[in-house]
C-alpha cells in the first residue's frame, strides 16, 4: 500500500513537471514567434522607407534640366518642399525600424537565449532531485527486504536449533552449533533492523523536504521565470507601439511642412513669371487701315516719278505673292538659331544675352580662382624647393591666362550685342503708345541705333521672308555716305508723326509733332520705319511715334493679312 502511494505521487511530481516543460517551451517559442514578427515589421518599414525615398528621388529636378529651370514657379517650389519632406518623412519609417531593432529585436534574441539557460536550469535541479528521492526509496526497500530475509533466516535458525536440542539422538556438539547459527542469525536479523530504520528515517526525512522544499523551490522559480516571460513580451508590446508614438511629432511636422508648401503657392506671382519670361518687347501692332479699291490712290510727284507704271498708265503691282503678317501670329522659327540670339524676340533676346554674359563671367572666375591658386602654389615652390619645381606650374598658369582672354572676348561679343538690344527696347519715360491686355509692353525710345544690319526680320521668326523682286535693303548706317551712293527707294506711303522725335542718332531722323512725312521701307519687326522728308533727308523713325498710310499699289509696299 505504501508502495503504491510513493508510485502514485512520484508518476503525478514528474507528469508535473512534464506538463511544466512543455508549457514552458511553448512560451519560448512563442517569445520566437513574436521577435520573427517584429522582425518582419521592421523589415516592411525598410523597404517602405527605401521605396518612398525613391519616389522622392525620382521627381527631384535634374541638374542642368528643364525641369530645374521650372521650379522658380511656386507651385513647383511647393512640390519640391513635399518631395524633401517626403523624403525626411521616409527617414522616420528608418528610425522606427532601427528602434525596433535595437529595442526588440536584440533585447528578444539575447533573453530567449537566457530564458533557455535559466529552464534547463531549474528542470535539471528538478530531475536531479526526483533521481535523488527516488535512488533514496530503492535504498530504503532495498534495507527493508534485507531485515525482513534475516529476520527469516533467524526464526528458521531458532527452529532448528530447538529442534536440534530437543532431539535426544544430537549430540551435544551438533546442538551447539546449531545454537551458535541462531543467534548469528538473530544478530543479522538485529543489525538489519538497525539499518533499515536508519534508512526510513533518512528517507522520511528526504521525502519531507523533497515534497515541501525542494520541489515547492524548484516549481517557484520556474513560475518566477515565466512571469518574467510574459513581463518581457508585454514590455515589448509596449514598446512596439512606443517605437511608432516617438516618431509621429517629427512625421506631424514634416507633413505640417508639406501643407505650408501648399499653402505658399501663388497663383498670381507665377503668372507674372510666366508674362515675365515669354514677352517679347515688340509693340503691339497698330489699327488695320480700310484698303479702298474703288478708288485709284494719289501719287505725289516724287511717288509718280519713281514708280512704275504699264502702257495703259496704270501703275504695276507687286510681283511678290509673299505678303507680311501680324507678328503676334507668326510661326516661329524652330532650331537653337544664330549665336546672338537675333531669332529671338527683343525681350527674350536680352535675357538670353544677359545669362550667356553671367555664364561666362562665372567661368572667368572659376578660372580666376584657379589663376590664384596656383600662383599662391608656385610661391610656396619657390621658397620651398623641395615641395615641387616652380617651374611645373607655369604652363598651367599660360593655358589659364589663354582661356581668360578667350572667355573677357567671348564676353565683349555678347555686351556689344546686349547693348544693342537695350538700346532698342522700349523705355518708360517715352510717350504713351497703343497697349493691349494681351501683351506686356513699354514704351520706346532708341537709345542706341549702330546696327543697323540686324533690322531685317531676325531668321524669318517674325515676318515670312519676302522673295528677291520686293525685297528692300537696308543700308548700313555706319557708312557716312550710306544715303549719297544708294539709288533713292521708292515712296510706298504717308505717314503722320505722333510724337515728336529728336533723331539724335546716327541713321534717324528728327521729326516733330504732326508731320507729314513719306515712306519708303516699313517695319520689318525691329519697331522702325524708313522715311522721307525730301530727295536729301531721310533716315529711322519709330514706328509706334507714326501713324502709316501704305499705298498698297505702290511698288514694295507691303499687304497685312
Amino acid at each position: 500500500m505504501v508502495e503504491e502511494n510513493m508510485g502514485a505521487c512520484w508518476s503525478q511530481t514528474k507528469d508535473q513537471f512534464d506538463n511544466l516543460e512543455k508549457h514552458t517551451q511553448w512560451g519560448i517559442e512563442f517569445v520566437e514567434r513574436y521577435t520573427k514578427f517584429v522582425k518582419e515589421r521592421s523589415e516592411i518599414e525598410i523597404s517602405y522607407a527605401k521605396q518612398i525615398r525613391n519616389l522622392s528621388k525620382k521627381y527631384q529636378p535634374k541638374k542642368n534640366s528643364k525641369e530645374e529651370e521650372e521650379f522658380k514657379y511656386t507651385s513647383c517650389r511647393s512640390f519640391l518642399t513635399t518631395l524633401n519632406e517626403l523624403n525626411d518623412y521616409a527617414g522616420q519609417h528608418e528610425v522606427i525600424a532601427e528602434n525596433l531593432t535595437s529595442q526588440i529585436i536584440s533585447e528578444l534574441s539575447r533573453y530567449i537565449q537566457e530564458l533557455k539557460q535559466e529552464r534547463k536550469s531549474h528542470f535539471h535541479d528538478g530531475r536531479k532531485a526526483q533521481q535523488h528521492i527516488e535512488n533514496s526509496w530503492k535504498q530504503l526497500e532495498s534495507s527493508k527486504r534485507r531485515f525482513e530475509r534475516d529476520c527469516k533466516e533467524a526464526d528458521r535458525a531458532q527452529q532448528y536449533f530447538e529442534k536440534m536440542d530437543a532431539d535426544i539422538n544430537v549430540t551435544k556438539a551438533d546442538v551447539e552449533k546449531a545454537r551458535q547459527q541462531a543467534q548469528l542469525r538473530h544478530q543479522m536479523a538485529a543489525d538489519s533492523k538497525a539499518e533499515y530504520s536508519a534508512y526510513l528515517q533518512k528517507f522520511n526525512q528526504e521525502q519531507n523536504e523533497h515534497y515541501y522544499t525542494l520541489i515547492p523551490h524548484i516549481f517557484q522559480r520556474i513560475q518566477e521565470m515565466e512571469e518574467r516571460r510574459i513581463e518581457r513580451v508585454g514590455e515589448s508590446m509596449k514598446t512596439f507601439a512606443e517605437v511608432d508614438r516617438q516618431v509621429l511629432p517629427i512625421v506631424g511636422k514634416c507633413l505640417d511642412g508639406m501643407t505650408k508648401a501648399a499653402e505658399s503657392i501663388e497663383p498670381k506671382t507665377d503668372s507674372k513669371q510666366v508674362v515675365e519670361a515669354f514677352k517679347s518687347g515688340f509693340e503691339p501692332p497698330g489699327d488695320v487701315e480700310f484698303e479702298d479699291y474703288s478708288q485709284a490712290m494719289k501719287r505725289t510727284v516724287s511717288e509718280s516719278s519713281l514708280s512704275n507704271t504699264r502702257a495703259d498708265g496704270r501703275p504695276e503691282k507687286p510681283t511678290s505673292k509673299t505678303k507680311g503678317k501680324l507678328w503676334p501670329f507668326i510661326k516661329k522659327n524652330k532650331g537653337s538659331g544664330p549665336e546672338d540670339f537675333s531669332h529671338l524676340p527683343p525681350e527674350q533676346r536680352r535675357k538670353k544675352l544677359q545669362a550667356k554674359i553671367d555664364d561666362i563671367n562665372k567661368d572667368i572666375q572659376k578660372e580666376m580662382d584657379q589663376k590664384d591658386a596656383l600662383t599662391k602654389m608656385k610661391d610656396v615652390y619657390i621658397k620651398n624647393p623641395q615641395m615641387g619645381d616652380p617651374a611645373s606650374v607655369d604652363p598651367r598658369l599660360a593655358e589659364i591666362a589663354q582661356n581668360i582672354e578667350k572667355l573677357r572676348v567671348e564676353a565683349q561679343k555678347f555686351e556689344g550685342w546686349l547693348a544693342e538690344v537695350e538700346g532698342r527696347l522700349p523705355v518708360k519715360s517715352d510717350p504713351p503708345r497703343r497697349q493691349s491686355s494681351m501683351y506686356d509692353t513699354q514704351n520706346s525710345t532708341p537709345v542706341n541705333n549702330n546696327c543697323a544690319q540686324d533690322r531685317e526680320s531676325p531668321d524669318g521668326s517674325y515676318t515670312e521672308e519676302q522673295s528677291s523682286e520686293t525685297q528692300i535693303k537696308v543700308p548700313n548706317p555706319e557708312f557716312d555716305d550710306e544715303f549719297d551712293d544708294e539709288e533713292p527707294l521708292p515712296t510706298i506711303g504717308t505717314c503722320k508723326a505722333l510724337y515728336p522725335f529728336e533723331g539724335h542718332n546716327e541713321g534717324t531722323i528728327a521729326v516733330a509733332e504732326g508731320e507729314m512725312l513719306y515712306v519708303i521701307e516699313e517695319d520689318k519687326g525691329d519697331g522702325w520705319t524708313r522715311v522721307r522728308r525730301n530727295e536729301e533727308e531721310e533716315g529711322y523713325v519709330p514706328t509706334s511715334y507714326v501713324e502709316v498710310y501704305l499705298d498698297t499699289n505702290a511698288k514694295g509696299a507691303m499687304t497685312y493679312i
